[in-house]
């Protein structure tokens, strides 16, 4: 005599496609945060203090250049001579002419001169804004 098994209907109606879709735009939030929380490792620069400082926002137009303790400038983790920071500011016009940022994360100990040559870049160049990053001042 054959047995006959009945189903129940509560795994049928179960329906895993929203929980796909929570777990991708998850993953999808965690690895922009990733690249993000990156950006401000890729060199390990001493910002100045300003009593008045917001917090740094990244927006997808934002170009960043960093300058060492000796000068250097660092732009996407590669380290570019002036000549080479020229073309990728020229280039990051070119594609973005009204909407382009460039932020300078400068090194507090750093000398002056590399940070007024990137603003004199930006100024020849015609970079709508540029930005200086700076960190608030520690709580007395």
């Amino acid at each position: 005599m054959p047995i006959t098994i009945r189903k129940g209907k509560a795994l049928e109606s179960l329906n895993l496609t929203p929980l796909i879709d929570v777990v991708f735009l998850l993953l999808i939030f965690f690895l922009v945060a990733t690249r993000f929380a990156q950006e401000d490792r890729e060199l390990p620069v001493q910002l100045p203090s300003a009593a008045n400082a917001l917090p740094m926002t990244m927006e997808p137009n934002e170009l960043v250049v960093h300058v060492d303790r000796q000068g250097d400038y660092m732009v996407n983790g590669k380290k570019v001579d002036l000549p080479g920071l020229e073309k990728i500011l020229r280039q990051a016009v070119a594609d973005n002419p009204i909407g382009q940022v460039v932020i300078i994360r400068a090194d507090k100990s750093a000398e002056v001169q590399p940070v007024v040559t990137i603003m004199d870049l930006c100024t020849l160049l015609k970079v709508p804004s540029y930005k200086l990053a700076t960190e608030p001042e520690p709580e007395p």
